[in-house]
């Protein structure tokens, strides 16, 4: 595939965290099972309107087994809900849907297509490609207004439409911890003392990968909110702050001390790998988003997984920040059926449709505060407790910041620090030059 040339073209192609429920596994699944089809819309290039009946068509990319599962429960519900509707959906591949999501919206796409919030959504509505759902947005009972942002404009009007979220949290095997006494740390030198501990004890600390250029940016994240807080890092996110100043070199400074407790070699591992590491218990910790369960067989695997938030670097900053990208779903800017896309869309971000959705996939929980926590498995019950006890949350870098600047820039910043630690200045010198060149002086 040639190099990406524009913003737009970035925004499609460049790898993301995995949706909750989306795997390499249904990578290739989907890939098996749409094989060359790609996204074709089911609707016309109609506009607007449309009826309190008939076909709503549905561009979907959750293709797992369990997470499609879980659509197509939602699918029915709202069509047991809504007689007079017919959902047609058009499943597709993540990465094919994510790959394709450029041309997709400027041919005939879906009434409603599934999408995440944050830049990626808001980008294309400054396009002028994706619908507004304001109205529905405000109509639907149990959205926490902490999310408005994240699935709004610049001024102001809704576009997504949230459904589910995961954390990043640092994981764990309960049996392990338990077989060597291991505590929780609640700072950054308690951490420190447990990774040294752990490789006394012949376990490599932290399992670590980044293969495909975008899971070690969670590492830099959370580090990053601890050491200079939220309002630092939205800004550093958003191209307002110098990244070779003294606050961002901190940064990698305390990342460098952390590397010899990392897992070697991570820039040829994936993250379902270094998930497995865990699981064979060979590590000790693994600081991930929670859809990392999906590597544990659900039952007494999953029921030994437990996790807890990054620890404090900063008294005064706390450890109250975390990130949780939120999925959800948009309009499409001409919607053959607009009357039944938000009829469907306003369902998507119900209570009932949520929880029917993380009952199929436990590594994620609904958005919608009226979502019942006793259904949840113990694991979605201390996901719950983390969202609850957030004082804020970020999406992620990929999904906070430009994607050109997230994968040209920081992507190959990330990769090259891991690789030479010991080049910090140079490496954020370099960082800055571009991060002018995108954003502007």
């Amino acid at each position: 595939m040639s190099r990406p040339q524009s913003e737009l073209e970035y925004l499609a192609r460049f790898r993301t965290a995995p949706i909750s429920g989306v795997s390499r596994r249904a990578v290739l699944a989907g890939a098996l099972s749409v094989g060359a089809v790609g996204l074709v819309g089911c609707g016309g290039s109609g506009g607007g309107g449309g009826s309190a009946s008939g076909e709503v068509s549905f561009g979907n990319n959750q293709a797992d087994e369990a997470p499609l599962k879980a659509i197509k429960a939602n699918v029915a519900g709202f069509e047991k809900a809504h007689p007079d509707y017919k959902i047609k959906m058009n499943t597709v591949a993540h990465t094919t849907f994510q790959e394709n999501i450029n041309n997709y919206l400027q041919g005939a796409p879906d009434d409603v297509f599934a999408w995440f919030a944050g830049y990626r959504a808001r980008f294309f509505a400054e396009k002028g490609m994706v619908g507004d759902i304001s109205d529905v947005f405000g109509e639907t009972k149990g959205i926490p207004a902490s999310l408005k942002n994240a699935c709004s404009t610049a001024d102001g009007k809704q576009i997504v439409m949230p459904a589910t979220y995961y954390p990043w949290v640092v994981q764990y095997r309960k049996s392990v911890w338990k077989k060597h006494g291991y505590e929780i740390p609640k700072t950054i030198d308690q951490f420190t003392e447990l990774s040294k501990k752990m490789q006394k004890d012949g376990l490599t600390p932290m399992a670590f990968a980044d293969k495909d250029g975008w899971e070690a940016m969670g590492m830099f994240d959370i580090l990053n909110l601890r050491a200079n807080g939220y309002q630092f890092h939205v800004d550093l996110m958003s191209g307002k702050e110098d990244w070779s100043q003294a606050k961002v070199a901190k940064v990698f400074d305390l990342w460098k001390g952390l590397l010899p407790y990392h897992q070697k070699d991570a820039l040829g591992r994936t993250w379902q790998e270094a998930a497995q590491s865990l699981q064979q218990g060979k590590s000790g910790m693994y600081y991930l988003g929670t859809f990392m369960a999906q590597q544990f067989k659900t039952g007494a695997e999953q029921d030994d997984l437990d996790f807890f938030v990054f620890p404090e670097v900063d008294s005064t900053i706390g450890s109250g920040a975390i990130e949780a990208p939120t999925d959800g779903f948009m309009l499409s800017k001409r919607p053959k059926n607009e009357k039944g896309a938000k009829a469907f869309l306003s369902y998507l971000g119900s209570a009932d449709a949520q929880m029917a959705n993380v009952a199929a996939d436990p590594s994620a929980i609904a958005v919608n505060e009226n979502a019942d926590p006793t259904k949840y498995t113990s694991l979605q019950k201390r996901m719950l407790e983390v969202m609850k006890g957030a004082t804020d949350v970020a999406q992620f870098l990929d999904r906070d910041s430009r994607p050109d600047f997230a994968s040209t820039v920081m992507g190959p910043a990330i990769q090259s620090f891991i690789k030479n630690p010991n080049d910090i200045t140079s490496m954020l010198a370099n960082v800055e030059s571009q991060r002018k060149s995108i954003f502007g002086s």
